[in-house]
């Protein structure tokens, strides 16, 4: 693609000039509404994906309730 958009930009500077945005923004369009399609497809067949960290809702660091300024001093959690 690089190349190609290298040759038209040199030869046909006027047709380059017209259409560039309107084919990177097709492009753009392209991978958003198969990133769309993909996710819904794989949903109605029970394919959830992989298990990322995070995405469970007990899953979850256990000194993200602990205060995090300076001299506080709370039962279980690092001084500051």
């Amino acid at each position: 693609m690089a190349f190609f958009s290298f040759y038209v930009y040199r030869k046909y500077k006027g047709w380059w000039a017209r259409h560039n945005y309107i084919l990177s923004a097709a492009l753009d369009a392209g991978v958003a509404f198969t990133a769309v399609l993909l996710y819904f497809t794989f949903q109605s067949e029970d394919i959830m994906g992989p298990n990322w960290w995070g995405q469970e809702g007990d899953d979850h660091c256990p000194l993200a309730t602990c205060p995090t300024a300076s001299g506080i001093v709370a039962k279980g959690c690092p001084v500051l």
